[in-house]
């Protein structure tokens, strides 16, 4: 079974001007075969997400027109925005709408459904699209439309802004996304603007970004970043905000949305593996947008001098949002207008710097979460994540039921690279259930093809083992589909578990539910607003790669060796040297020295 949303990286996407020429031309016979004798644009399919839908549209063929002068699309431009302001724009309250603090200000808004009453919910950020959607028209029509009309849609445009940052509470949903979205149209309606007007709407849009979404920034994995939906990132939110970011620096030049970009930036860069799988988030974990998210991704890939386009987008929305039939939808029509328009070009090379939260060489890659376990491994094309037991979840030995990977202390990290080989060694302190606390010694060594994981720590009671992960998906070249087996080996005995009870508690990688769909059925909310990652901590088991200590490994201390992208057979030696700690395998060796003068834990590696 493939996974429904993570398809190709968005990199092996054309992205040159000819291929936005095709797009933009594909869009526009589209447009003019639907277009009505009212001037609507929607796809007859359209109920949800439909306030701004017209519109945007109307933006493509503007920019189109921009591009080509094609005759034909001066007068659907005009018949479709005639259509948009005639039709589309609401000044009447819309019924059980909790969110606004003025009412009956008169003041235009979008709906997220047409019916009064029907689904008010989604208003604030419809607005905020109808809103990018008029100020792209603004940018792009110039010649193409009269002056009344144009000055009209001005006066709309402002009125939006005003509705979002006056007449309603601002942020609603609490989605960095809608908000940062919400900024760069303030700033982009405010160079439209006359000086006397453009100048407080500019100035309003800088504040909110401070005091509204950087203010609140929530910290994960050492970076700050724009909180979505009440978590710190989301995979299909998470890249539209790093897009609206460079959306707002492109216009703005304001250093702080580079700064905030460039954070956020390689903070995707650390979390995604080099396969461009990624999983988590509190409205999605598994759903990940598409051309949304390429502005932000290309631009700040050439920022920060990384590989973000190896982000596997749904493909299907590869060029512009689409309905079940394929149709060209105009929904989200704003980030293609920016992604044709910015001439950034990939950065299609991995960074070689070292980076706390990631280690990663060749097709080998490991993300760690903010305890600095693992949260994905990639090796063989494989995808492991966190394990499950007795509703602890993640990389680490086990003992007595406990897992022991939840630090009591700070987590020390060191990275090396030597003979063609990366290495990062995590060091741990641990409290178990009898309350005594350990170190656990984390050695991650690869040599871009496998992946050697030796995990050391002082020697436990009764029969402990390691919790090596849960085979999840895999890489097909395409996409990325199910799994629940992969090329592991152990130096110890080895062995895959499921769980012996069902439920949506005990997760068994075989059956046919994906993780987002598990997570949502144990969230305290339905599926869309629910927080699928805090519904995952309430699993009790999974599916678990469970291995055994290495014979003849010093008497004070358990070790445990793992290599994932081979099942060949492994061979490791653990001994005590005038050094350190000294592990020995046929591809490297490396010495888990002394902490030195800062408390910093040793490591020297070399190969075999």
């Amino acid at each position: 079974m493939h996974l429904p949303h993570q398809r190709g990286p968005l990199h092996d996407l054309p992205d040159t001007p000819e291929a936005y020429d095709a797009v933009l031309a594909d869009v526009t016979e589209q447009a003019l075969a639907r277009l009505t004798p009212e001037g609507n644009l929607e796809h007859p399919d359209c109920v949800d997400d439909i306030g701004d839908t017209s519109l945007g549209i109307t933006s493509l063929l503007a920019l189109a027109w921009q591009r080509t002068r094609d005759p034909r699309l001066p007068e659907a431009v005009r018949r479709s925005l005639a259509f948009h302001l005639r039709e589309r724009v609401y000044r009447d309250d819309n019924a059980g709408y909790p969110n606004l603090r003025v009412r009956a200000s008169g003041l235009p808004y979008a709906r997220y459904t047409l019916a009064a009453g029907a689904h008010p919910i989604g208003d604030w950020p419809s607005t905020v699209w109808a809103l990018l959607q008029a100020v792209n028209v603004l940018d792009t029509a110039d010649g193409l439309v009269d002056d009344d009309l144009r000055a009209e849609l001005l006066e709309v445009a402002h009125g939006y802004w005003r509705r979002l940052t006056e007449a309603t509470f601002f942020n609603p949903q609490h989605a960095g996304n809608q908000a940062i979205g919400c900024v760069v149209g303030g700033l982009m309606l405010a160079r439209r603007l006359p000086p006397a007007q453009g100048a407080p709407v500019r100035a309003r849009a800088m504040a909110l970004y401070r005091d509204e979404i950087r203010a609140h920034r929530v910290r994960d994995r050492g970076a700050l970043l724009p909180p979505e939906h009440g978590g710190a990132y989301d995979n299909n939110y998470g890249p539209i905000s790093l897009s609206f970011l460079a959306q707002a620096h492109r216009i703005s030049g304001e250093d702080v949305f580079a700064e905030d970009g460039d954070a956020l930036a390689r903070y995707i860069d650390a979390r995604l593996t080099g396969g461009g799988f990624d999983i988590g988030g509190p409205r999605y974990s598994e759903q990940h947008s598409a051309f949304e998210s390429v502005l932000g991704l290309r631009y700040f890939s050439h920022r920060i001098g990384s590989d973000l386009g190896r982000y596997r987008g749904d493909t299907r929305w590869g060029r512009h949002a689409v309905k079940a039939d394929g149709g060209v939808d105009g929904h989200f029509a704003w980030m293609l207008v920016w992604q044709v328009q910015d001439a950034t070009r990939w950065h299609r090379e991995p960074s070689t710097t070292a980076t706390r939260h990631q280690l990663r060489a060749g097709t080998v890659s490991v993300a760690f979460d903010d305890r600095m376990t693992p949260a994905v491994v990639e090796a063989g094309g494989t995808y492991y994540l966190p394990a499950a037991v007795d509703r602890r979840h993640g990389f680490g030995p086990v003992t007595d039921g406990f897992l022991l990977c939840r630090p009591m202390g700070e987590v020390r990290v060191r990275d090396v690279r030597a003979d063609g080989l990366a290495a990062k060694l995590v060091t741990q302190p641990v409290v178990g259930r009898d309350h005594v606390l350990r170190h656990v010694r984390s050695l991650y060594v690869t040599d871009g093809a496998a992946l050697w994981t030796t995990v050391a720590v002082e020697r436990l009671d009764g029969t402990p083992y390691l919790l090596a992960g849960m085979p999840y998906a895999e890489d097909d070249g395409d996409r990325v589909r199910r799994t629940a087996r992969g090329a592991v080996a152990s130096a110890g005995a080895l062995r895959l578990t499921h769980p012996d009870l069902t439920g949506p508690d005990h997760f068994d990688a075989r059956a046919d539910l994906t993780q987002e769909q598990a997570a949502f059925a144990l969230a305290a909310d339905p599926r869309g607003y629910g927080d699928p990652d805090e519904g995952w901590k309430h699993l009790v088991s999974s599916t678990a790669l469970e291995a055994g200590p290495v014979p003849d490994a010093p008497e004070d201390l358990h070790v445990f060796a793992v290599r994932y992208g081979s099942r060949e057979p492994l061979a490791v030696s653990v001994a005590w040297g005038e050094e350190g700690l000294t592990v020995r395998t046929d591809a490297f060796t490396a010495v888990l020295g002394d902490d030195d003068a800062y408390g910093e834990p040793e490591l020297t590696l070399r190969g075999a």
